[in-house]
């Protein structure tokens, strides 16, 4: 019977019905991607993980039922490994190393229709920005690491001058991630339009905005 069940569940890949099946190792795939999911070793570290969650993103995970509207709706569900309705049911299932080193958490552009969408009110853009925070917070090696990095050129640039100066972006974006040559022309055409300016605006609250940084960077420390 458990032989027929774990059939029935790799076939169809109906990953949500897997933590009430003790012992059954389970498979997702897309082409040639498998992953494999021990359940009975999940166990002990997914109550942890789960709560860590809760803390952190004041979301409760194990409240989403699979209904598939944050997927439905995001629009960068194509270019994940994981969609967002797969993301939090590795979460439920404390798939915490696959769900940390996911392409998925670094795609998610913080859109917020997945959160709008829930019938069940999660914020599923909270729990993804959490596990951000949490796959920094150890160290890891984000799995694009050119989405992290122009995160770290967003911040710094709003740190600085209250607002984004585009062209300082995109050119120290451009220079580390070594892409230097695409999107050239409709640089061009930007800035022939007068939408690009060569010189920063500072904003006249910048000081304030920097205290918000500081502000945050203390509560991150003492978290």
């Amino acid at each position: 019977m458990l032989d027929l069940l774990k059939n029935i569940l790799v076939r169809y890949r109906l990953i949500f019905l897997a933590p009430y099946v003790k012992g059954v190792t389970l498979r997702r795939g897309e082409g040639e991607a498998m992953a494999v999911l021990n359940l009975s070793e999940l166990e002990t570290s997914r109550r942890p993980f789960i709560s860590s969650l809760l803390e952190e993103s004041g979301t409760d995970v194990t409240e989403c039922y699979q209904c598939g509207k944050c997927s439905a709706g995001c629009p960068l569900s194509h270019a994940m490994d994981y969609q967002p309705h797969q993301v939090m049911r590795l979460c439920q299932l404390g798939a915490r190393e696959k769900v940390l080193n996911s392409s998925s958490i670094w795609l998610c552009a913080a859109c917020m229709t997945c959160s709008a969408r829930c019938p069940r009110d999660l914020d599923i853009a909270s729990v993804m920005e959490a596990l951000r925070r949490t796959a920094l917070r150890e160290g890891r090696r984000p799995k694009e690491a050119r989405v992290s990095l122009f995160h770290e050129l967003f911040l710094s640039s709003l740190r600085n001058y209250g607002r984004i100066f585009e062209v300082g972006l995109m050119g120290g974006y451009k220079l580390r991630s070594g892409d230097l040559f695409s999107d050239l022309e409709l640089g061009r055409q930007m800035f022939m339009k007068g939408r690009l300016k060569l010189f920063p605006h500072r904003i006249r609250e910048v000081g304030e905005v920097r205290q918000i940084f500081e502000r945050i960077r203390d509560m991150e420390g003492n978290g």
